[in-house]
């Protein structure tokens, strides 16, 4: 049953896309722009190990955030991606229990403003927050990265286009051919990750 509804729900998020009913795109329905370049930045679920690929810290970036203003939790996710072009945008599963443990450790403080918690640093936080700001987690983004996550983005889309017109007007024996493309490429995209090893 769980099976039944996945492959439901992977025809659902193709035919959103514009392919028709039965397109042979594959099973694992993961689009471009996931888990390497998703919302918990560079490296997904997945990152290697070491410092390559690796998320930046959590806490040194509220921190330093907060040290500029006091914000709610869901404005310093905004912020965030925000400061980094869109490549890290931190979930909500990692920052308010970060949140939580700062306040517990007396360092932040929270305000109910209009529904919302405002977290404003405590004098005994401000010292770690001047730390943290020195080097802030966003500015190991440079301006090469963001344009080069543009880059891919732009691809993505452009490689997203061309598989809508072969679903589109292509001949079955294109599409499989369409299909058998996709999986080399993939091969290869992993096969440079494997080269670094």
């Amino acid at each position: 049953m769980r099976h039944e509804h996945l492959r439901h729900l992977h025809e659902a998020r193709m035919r959103n896309f514009g392919f028709p009913p039965g397109f042979p795109f594959g099973q694992g329905g993961a689009g471009f722009g996931g888990p390497g370049w998703g919302h918990e930045g560079p490296g997904g679920r997945g990152h290697r190990r070491g410092g390559r690929g690796s998320r930046p810290n959590v806490r040194p970036a509220l921190l330093a955030l907060l040290l500029e203003r006091p914000m709610h939790g869901y404005e310093m996710i905004q912020e965030l991606e925000s400061r980094t072009g869109g490549i890290w945008r931190p979930s909500p599963g990692s920052v308010y229990p970060t949140l939580q443990l700062l306040e517990d450790e007396g360092l932040i403080e929270a305000e109910a403003t209009g529904g919302r918690k405002r977290f404003t640093l405590t004098e005994a936080g401000r010292a770690e927050a001047q730390t943290a700001a020195e080097n802030p987690p966003w500015a190991q983004f440079s301006d090469d990265t963001m344009s080069q996550v543009q880059d891919f983005r732009d691809a993505a889309v452009g490689i997203m286009s061309a598989l809508r017109q072969v679903g589109f007007n292509g001949t079955p024996e294109q599409r499989q051919r369409a299909l058998e493309i996709l999986n080399e490429t993939k091969r290869k995209l992993y096969a440079i990750l494997a080269d670094g090893e």
